[in-house]
């Protein structure tokens, strides 16, 4: 190992260190005052919504690779190798620091899909952009009694960002590449400004291969992995036997993954789960199995989506005969995107 590679990882091992820490403060902070004995207390009551649990995670994540293929038909990508390289960004995303899965995506795998990095970039940002857009349109409209005056104002100005960004996005994505571009070089040079106009540049290029009628699609296929996710929620509160109403479910879905934004250890681990004990609890639950419904549900996540990426990169390793160590690949990747 070099000097240079063994600088570069002792930097991201101290970028690391934060996000723990962070963590394991959420985490501290849920579950304060909650016996372990009440953590051992959550029991399967209704063992029918297993079918829900596993057929609308396999549902959800089928149409997330059906989705990320269709953002990929002009570079003529296959579905079998965009959901290889989907799930196993993912699993990775929720083991490995720094979002390496999404570097892994657009770096490591680009020959496989027949295209360069920046192409890929360009369908990570839209994907990005669309599931936030989503998100944010669901925690606007279930979060009621929960959200202070700050909170509710952040979330509808938020919301209205995202809706005007989106309809420019999905109708004029071609017409505004040459805007952008000419009102960036007004601008002072500065490198975070450049970055900035390559990233928009690259999602309206992204967006302008597809079309209107084909980022319509994208938007309606991404409402649709949202509500198989919620649908998740759903099926697991009716299997614990959470007592909680129809809302509950629904904000904690938007809110739990919208903590994802709040830096903190590989999965969210901690943010996700008092987002969903303070939804759980602001319409109905118990404090003590909100929390650790919370800690369960995520678990369940973290276990499906890592356990298929992982099963799904082992076994494609094995048949090309890839006998590289996977730390020697990861120390091969940029140190961050471009």
């Amino acid at each position: 190992m070099t000097a240079t590679a063994t600088s570069t990882n002792s930097r991201n091992l101290l970028k690391t260190i934060p996000g723990l820490l962070i963590s394991a403060f959420f985490l501290w902070y849920t579950f304060r005052g909650i016996s372990f004995a009440q953590i051992l207390a959550l029991r399967l009551v209704h063992p029918a919504w297993l079918l829900g649990v596993f057929g609308f995670t396999a549902a959800g994540y089928t149409l997330r690779c059906v989705r990320w293929t269709r953002m990929m038909k002009p570079v003529g990508a296959r579905f079998s190798t965009c959901a290889r390289v989907l799930m196993t960004s993912l699993a990775a995303n929720n083991i490995l620091p720094l979002r390496i899965g999404d570097v892994m995506r657009i770096f490591t795998y680009a020959g496989d899909l027949g295209t360069s990095p920046s192409i890929i970039l360009s369908t990570v940002i839209l994907e990005k952009f669309l599931d936030i857009f989503v998100l944010v349109l669901m925690f606007v409209t279930t979060v009621g009694s929960i959200a202070t005056p700050h909170l509710r104002l952040i979330a509808n100005v938020s919301l209205a960002i995202s809706t005007i960004g989106l309809l420019v996005l999905l109708v004029g994505a071609r017409a505004l590449q040459s805007p952008v571009q000419r009102l960036f070089a007004r601008l002072p040079a500065n490198p975070t400004l450049a970055k900035i106009e390559h990233w928009i540049t690259l999602a309206l290029d992204a967006t302008g291969r597809l079309g209107i009628s084909g980022s319509l699609l994208l938007l309606l296929q991404s409402a649709v992995i949202w509500a198989c996710e919620g649908m998740i929620f759903v099926s697991a509160i009716h299997l614990v036997g959470v007592p909680v109403d129809r809302i509950g479910p629904w904000l904690a879905v938007s809110f739990a993954n919208l903590s994802y934004l709040i830096p903190s250890s590989p999965g969210a681990i901690g943010p996700f789960e008092l987002a969903v004990k303070t939804s759980l609890v602001n319409h109905g639950a118990v404090i003590s199995q909100a929390a650790v419904f919370g800690l369960a549900i995520h678990a369940w996540m973290l276990i499906s989506v890592t356990g298929a990426g992982g099963l799904i990169f082992l076994i494609h390793r094995i048949r090309i005969h890839n006998h590289k160590p996977l730390l020697a690949e990861i120390e091969d990747l940029p140190a961050e995107m471009p």
